[in-house]
């Protein structure tokens, strides 16, 4: 059996996505029939979710004779109703053939035209009899020289003739967050990614109800923050008639179904709806009200109750009206124990400012912005604005909401609110959300412009809450900016002003330790973390502070602890955790697993955060996070996949430091394994200059650019230039104790006293890099460190040893599936000719070494390019290229590759 699950489309609006698929499914089960003979096709799914749309363009396409019919729940008892209306022919009188004849007129039918494949299309097919769908299966099945194709619609597979009798089942899905927001596009409403989400939860995916929604819904509805959406006027419609067909008491069960919400203890909904029977009623009562459609069971059976959906329990509350509504919601707000649920009962009942409810409110987003669950935060907040008539007041939860908002990981809902914002009276808080939005945007001029006026508006001594949070977020933008003493300094003011357990200083503190650490002071970071995270063992806030831990140990080679801390730092879902601290805990849990050798699990952790990153718009985390992807790809030889990374990883001049050092090193990496050195030294020139030397960047283990540098400078032959560069570093690399920079500068140096001559110095360097790499689980360092090594003594004419060290790099590379570096490996070893003794070549044959050089000319490089990638000088390149011209008898690098027939 053909069986198929697609996005499916609304109907009369096919989805591009969800109709190739399907249809490709129905082509195949077409032409199946003209090559085998009959077939049954069931296209199944949700009411509204396309399958009536979907088989007509199907037919539309079919150059054949299409028959269609229908059926009808008031028919389904109706004897060949389906089959007379195939055949063009009264159900009375099809009835008195049987089903063996109506199977042989069908089949019949098929062959009046004797090329073409004939259509029968039975729509609603749930509700037809159950004699036409034993005919039609007997068509198919005892008919072979048929030329039929049967096509059933119906919601489910669930009648056992339409299970047991389809060949092929397209099975419709609901379409998700960006099939919603494409046809949302394609009908003139372009949504944000968070009103998408919304529009889909509320709607369950389904295309018809998604379109009846954008055009019965007023435009400036889809602009706001988290609006109310109705019912589709269909889909009130029904429920209405549902409703109005209960009884009393299942219609009271309905409506407190829908007030308390979706997930309700059975008791809770039982005792809102005022029902004291006995328990066998109030399961006849729920039994009823279940088969109306308008509620269901949870997922162990009777006892939860919740709305059948989000647009019933919509319609439901229309129905009910707003007086009704409003006193059902109070009365529910004294059952729930949820204190978040109940002041969201109140305030859906309080139609009017209510000052009380508002200042609860507040409070009760403040106890959740300490914990770090800005999300449930910024929504008490905006009610509480709404609920809030003094001005200023308003205004200032407004604010305060969109900075929730922000902290949730929102920054696109935030960003369609600026507008709104910058409307209000400028006070240092409205600057503070907007710098604070223009950082996770990765808009640092935008950023230091907006929090250098709101800390120059701000009065420390009365406002010392507001000036606490310009401090967090200017710790956030040192961050970003990569200058750790400046970090420090503002986490200092924000610890001063803000009280122990606020969340601009626990926010603050959790950053402070990068700060730190980013100006040597390793040990005293990991100190202040170990007592932070025992000051705050758990929450949301938790969730910062192990992030900033597995950042700190990612950068002093505690490889498996980082692991262990970013995992944890991953979920959002534990008190609302923040999107924004999420992602960076992700971005540097691909590059520990990537360090690790683990690189699927890098690229999964790229793949799962990508759809994170889109829907929170949080642009500053992109490049750390893509970095990683760009590296395995590279490595792996996947250029389609690693160009793409690269455009995800770009980052200029005007953005974040941040940004730009991933990016300069995902293009240096791409040209290191190219054999590019001029192409690694244009990559990773910016963080040459000043501000580099100034940050953290130069910190040794916190971003691994130096080494990479240093050898493209030895391969470009500039050797003072290297030692020049490469003495700052080492130095503070043997102050600062990393083992991993330490072993990365000392291979670099090992390259660098080769080229100058001095074979012993380079062994001993190459040595100590890979004994400092000892007990350390970095597998593509250690064999980078060994095909450099290899390359060395290759060109020292130390072919045996020079052998060994490839293979061994080549078994790592191979590993790792760094199939890139495993045919350089293989290149060098042939290069080398160990195996391939010189008495043993005809005369006129290419020696291992000009073979490999006349393999790179062949596929394009220039003498400086294959001398890079062979570790040789361009002079020698010359030399064996003039060699092999005479060997060969060739005369051009054009004539060399048509002889050895381009690359091999």
């Amino acid at each position: 059996m053909d069986v198929l699950g697609t996005a499916g489309p609304g109907d009369g609006a096919l989805a591009p996505a969800g109709q190739g698929r399907a249809l490709a499914a129905l082509q195949r089960a077409r032409d199946r029939v003209a090559e085998h003979g009959p077939g049954f096709a069931l296209v199944t799914g949700e009411r509204g979710i396309g399958k009536t749309a979907l088989v007509e363009a199907f037919a539309a396409r079919h150059a054949g004779p299409v028959h269609r019919a229908a059926g009808a729940e008031w028919e389904v008892e109706l004897a060949f109703g389906v089959a007379g209306q195939l055949l063009r022919r009264t159900p009375s009188a099809v009835s008195e053939l049987g089903v063996e004849e109506v199977a042989a007129r069908i089949a019949a039918a098929s062959q009046a035209e004797a090329d073409a494949v004939t259509l029968m299309v039975v729509d609603d097919a749930q509700w037809a009899d159950e004699e036409s769908l034993r005919a039609l299966v007997s068509a198919v099945r005892h008919h072979p020289a048929a030329r039929l194709l049967v096509v059933a619609v119906a919601r489910s597979m669930g009648r056992d003739v339409l299970r047991h009798a389809a060949t092929t089942v397209a099975a419709l899905r609901p379409l998700g967050v960006r099939d919603v927001a494409a046809l949302a596009e394609a009908h003139g409403t372009p949504l944000s990614r968070a009103m998408a989400e919304q529009l889909t939860r509320h709607t369950s995916g389904i295309p018809l109800h998604v379109v009846d929604l954008l055009a019965e819904v007023p435009a400036e509805t889809w602009r706001r923050f988290d609006p109310r959406l109705p019912a589709p006027a269909a889909v009130a419609e029904r429920v209405r008639a549902a409703r109005a067909g209960c009884s009393d008491d299942a219609r009271r069960l309905v409506d407190a179904a829908a007030v308390l919400g979706p997930g309700t203890a059975v008791r809770d909904v039982a005792m809102l709806a005022g029902f004291t029977s006995s328990t066998a009623t109030l399961l006849d009562v729920a039994d009823e009200a279940c088969a109306s459609g308008l509620v269901r069971t949870g997922p162990r059976g009777l006892t939860e109750l919740s709305p059948a959906d989000p647009m019933v329990r919509e319609a439901v509350l229309d129905e009910l009206g707003h007086a009704s509504a409003a006193e059902l919601r109070r009365r529910a707000a004294d059952l729930v124990d949820d204190p978040v649920r109940r002041a969201r009962l109140l305030v859906a009942a309080t139609p009017v400012p209510d000052a009380e409810l508002a200042d609860r409110l507040d409070a009760l987003a403040g106890e959740h912005a300490e914990e770090g669950a800005w999300s449930v935060a910024a929504s008490l907040l905006s009610d509480a604005g709404r609920l809030t008539e003094d001005r200023p007041l308003r205004e200032r939860r407004m604010t305060r909401a969109v900075d929730a908002l922000i902290g949730a990981g929102d920054a696109l809902g935030a960003g369609a609110l600026v507008p709104e914002i910058e409307g209000l009276r400028e006070t240092p808080l409205r600057n503070a959300v907007l710098g604070y939005l223009a950082v996770v945007r990765g808009r640092p001029a935008e950023a230091e412009a907006r929090l250098a006026r709101a800390w120059r508006l701000v009065n420390a001594d009365r406002e010392p809450e507001v000036a606490a949070v310009i401090c967090q977020r200017y710790v956030l933008h040192c961050l970003c900016r990569c200058r750790p003493d400046e970090l420090v300094e503002w986490a200092d003011r924000a610890l001063h002003l803000a009280g122990e357990h606020d969340p601009a200083s626990v926010e603050a503190a959790a950053i402070r330790g990068l700060g730190v650490a980013g100006t040597g002071r390793v040990e005293e970071a990991a100190r202040e973390y170990a007592e932070l995270a025992e000051r705050v063992p758990s929450g949301a806030q938790w969730q910062r502070i192990v992030m900033g831990r597995g950042w700190l140990d990612l950068g002093r080679d505690a490889l498996e602890d980082a692991r262990a801390d970013l995992e944890l730092g991953v979920p959002t879902t534990v008190l609302g955790g923040s999107t924004r601290v999420s992602l960076w805990a992700r971005g540097w849990l691909a590059r520990a697993q990537f360090l690790a050798g683990d690189w699927d699990e890098a690229l999964r952790t790229v793949h799962a955060a990508q759809d994170v990153l889109d829907r929170s718009g949080i642009a500053v985390t992109g490049p750390l996070l893509h970095w990683s992807a760009v590296a395995v790809h590279a490595l792996r030889g996947e250029w389609d996949a690693a160009r793409e990374a690269l455009l995800r990883v770009d980052a200029g001049p005007r953005d974040y430091e941040i940004m730009q050092v991933p990016s300069c090193l995902a293009h240096a990496l791409v040209a290191e394994v190219q054999a590019d050195a001029a192409g690694v030294l244009r990559a990773l020139r910016p963080l040459t200059r000043p501000w580099a030397r100034s940050s953290i960047v130069a910190e040794p283990g916190r971003w691994p650019w130096a080494d990479t540098y240093a050898h493209a400078l030895v391969a470009s032959g500039k050797l003072d230039e290297a030692d020049g560069f490469l003495r700052p570093h080492e130095t503070l690399a043997d102050e600062r104790g990393s083992a991993s920079a330490r072993a990365r500068l000392r291979a670099a140096r090992g390259r660098l006293e080769a080229a100058r001559g001095d074979l012993e110095a380079a062994r001993m360097a190459f040595g100590e890099a890979l004994e400092l790499l000892e007990g350390l689980p970095l597998r593509y360092d250690r064999a980078r460190i060994e095909f450099v090594h290899g390359q060395v003594l290759r060109r020292a004419g130390k072919r045996k040893e020079a052998d060994e060290v490839f293979r061994s790099a080549r078994e790592t590379f191979a590993a790792l599936g760094a199939a890139t570096y495993v045919e350089r490996c293989d290149r060098e070893t042939k290069a080398g000719g160990v195996r391939a003794p010189r008495a043993d070549r005809d005369p006129g044959e290419l020696t291992p070494q000009e073979q490999a050089v006349s393999r790179l000319v062949a596929q394009g490089m220039t003498n400086r390019e294959v001398a890079a990638e062979l570790y040789l000088s361009t002079k020698t390149v010359q030399f064996h290229l003039t060699r092999v011209y005479g060997k060969l008898g060739v005369r051009s690098r054009a004539e060399l590759a048509a002889r050895l027939g381009g690359a091999e």
